[in-house]
């Protein structure tokens, strides 16, 4: 059973949530909270796999919350839940220590399907989200230039995991990694394990940052 904790200010909100999740037959909904405060309160000591985090909530945003539940160490991994206007909080909050961000229009299916990819491990939820979402939020990144200090962040990396790296940043999954290179697909998930590693990334999601970040991929 996927157990999964509701956090959004609008009552209503969450009880759609907490319809469509406990309709499935392998997640529930074992908590909700109506702003980040509560919902870190109520974490300490209810056990969830994932928990769907708005992100503009009074008292305590969902850009907080996840700071603070990330700052714990074991905690549920966090699917931000952000509008095209509030992008910029959405990139704060992936920072901030989130699995990965949803779109709050996508299709129910869509949501079903990010909470069970990212109980499973994956970070990016689904590739064309990601490249949506990072297309509209890039120019809130900070610029690139060519006189700043070089960005050490990439130096044990090879030619090739550079390339995985753009990759990754532009939203491709390791099925499209893999064909984009003509490699097998094992091979990408070597490579990315590598990046990883070398980048010191918590995950898919840090690695689309540091892309942006570095000047790798720009919009």
């Amino acid at each position: 059973m996927i157990r999964v904790f509701l956090v959004d200010d609008q009552q209503m909100v969450r009880a759609g949530f907490q319809m469509l999740v406990d309709s499935q037959d392998d997640m529930e909904v074992v908590g909700q909270a109506g702003d980040g405060a509560d919902a870190v309160e109520q974490l300490a000591v209810t056990h969830a796999d994932v928990v769907l985090m708005d992100v503009r909530m009074p008292r305590m945003d969902g850009v907080e919350a996840t700071r603070a539940l990330a700052a714990r160490g074991e905690t549920p991994r966090v699917i931000v839940l952000t509008t095209f206007d509030l992008d910029e909080y959405a990139f704060a909050a992936i920072k901030a220590g989130a699995a990965a961000f949803l779109l709050k229009d996508a299709r129910p299916d869509d949501l079903l399907d990010a909470i069970r990819a990212v109980h499973a491990g994956d970070a990016v939820v689904a590739p064309s989200t990601t490249r949506r979402l990072l297309e509209h939020f890039a120019a809130a990144l900070p610029d690139t230039n060519p006189q700043s200090p070089v960005d050490r962040r990439l130096d044990g990396l090879t030619d090739r995991e550079r390339e995985v790296l753009v990759l990754i940043g532009r939203g491709l999954s390791n099925t499209e990694i893999a064909d984009e290179l003509v490699v097998a697909e094992a091979t990408v998930k070597t490579h990315v394990s590598r990046v990883l590693a070398k980048t010191g990334a918590r995950d898919r999601v840090q690695l689309v940052v540091l892309a942006y970040e570095t000047g790798l991929v720009t919009a």
